[in-house]
């Protein structure tokens, strides 16, 4: 599908920061052109850009920021994430797949294994020795607890760096 959209949660600034700083210490250079985000839909057909301008914001704005929570190293094969626990935003993306149920890819019918890719496209050598320093450096996280995601953001693939299109602050008060 050439120019598909991409939906990912937020962030808050300070694991942002942080997973941002694992990136670029870990990822290959040439091939890091993304900041660290948690992919909730990897591919909506670019027919949906107007729907999706119309619903996100409406579904943002009904539920509260979604929990989640640090739980440790996540083995890519060839790569590393950091793992995270995050139902309630599990939950907020099953409303957003049962609304464009019949319009999914493949692999968006999948539910996720929420979590942060810090370096990926490495042997698996390379990836292991990562995984195996990580834990401590992961530990002050994991004691950390739970944070809320702010937001929802749109992007469009275009082959390298993603474009931004809408970022949908998540500010309701119903709990998922």
């Amino acid at each position: 599908m050439a120019d598909p959209f991409i939906l990912t949660a937020v962030l808050p600034p300070d694991l942002q920061g942080f997973a941002e700083g694992l990136r670029r210490a870990h990822y290959p250079p040439t091939r890091n052109h993304l900041h660290a985000h948690v992919t909730l839909f990897h591919a909506f057909a670019p027919a949906l850009l107007e729907e999706l301008r119309d619903y996100l914001p409406g579904i943002a704005a009904e539920f509260a920021p979604p929990e989640g929570a640090v739980r440790g190293v996540m083995d890519l094969g060839k790569g590393t994430a950091i793992a995270l626990e995050a139902p309630q935003l599990l939950a907020l993306r099953a409303l957003i797949a049962e609304h464009f149920r019949g319009s999914l890819t493949a692999q968006d019918l999948h539910e996720p294994r929420p979590h942060i890719t810090i370096q990926n496209k490495v042997t698996k050598q390379a990836a292991r020795a990562l995984q195996a320093s990580l834990a401590p450096v992961l530990a002050p996280w994991v004691a950390r607890g739970r944070f809320a995601f702010p937001a929802l953001a749109l992007w469009r693939y275009r082959g390298g760096p993603w474009e931004p299109v809408k970022t949908c602050a998540i500010r309701g008060r119903e709990r998922l």
